[in-house]
């Protein structure tokens, strides 16, 4: 007889934590619909970040980056969601992987300026995907990483004076002689 009692004490348990789940929504997975249909992606900005850098001998790997800010537009609170992005080439069908938000696939250079004559560096799509409570990966967006670099280089270190005047001058000589080119076309 206890023996029962137990049994049936069990599956009494069983079936309020049951209903318990189902009221809190912890069984209930969303649909890749309701997902898309809930959230919004806004204040996207795409670009190039550090991910090492070596003064000397020259050496700056960059690798392409998305960042956001996700705003909820259904009238349920947003939970458990997961995001990821996928960077890939231009023209190509390779993806540089599968990561969360920034590549650790880049590419390689010795200065901020040698990117700008690099042929390895192309142009950059990243494929933004979320997921939601065990849903399947539902596509948000596209979007093209600009050429913008975030990074600068830091100042030489125990040049002389008039050394690092001499370096700022013909850095903004160049740009200068640059911008007029850009003028000319």
């Amino acid at each position: 007889m206890r023996r029962w009692a137990f049994i049936l004490v069990i599956i009494v348990a069983g079936i309020i934590l049951a209903y318990i789940f189902e009221k809190t929504g912890l069984w209930r997975t969303v649909s890749p619909d309701e997902l898309k249909n809930s959230i919004e992606i806004i204040d996207v900005e795409t670009k190039w970040v550090k991910k090492y850098y070596q003064p000397w001998p020259a050496k700056l790997i960059l690798v392409p980056a998305i960042s956001f800010r996700v705003k909820n537009i259904s009238d349920k609170p947003l939970r458990y969601i997961n995001f990821n992005a996928n960077f890939r080439f231009k023209d190509d069908y390779e993806n540089l992987g599968d990561f969360t938000l920034k590549s650790n696939y880049g590419v390689e250079g010795k200065t901020k300026e040698s990117f700008e004559k690099n042929p390895y560096w192309k142009t950059v799509f990243v494929k933004l995907f979320a997921q939601s409570k065990g849903s399947q990966y539902v596509l948000l967006g596209e979007w093209e990483v600009s050429k913008k670099i975030e990074f600068e280089e830091p100042e030489p270190v125990g040049l002389p004076e008039k050394k690092k005047i001499k370096e700022k001058q013909d850095s903004s000589e160049k740009l200068s002689s640059e911008k007029k080119k850009e003028e000319i076309k």
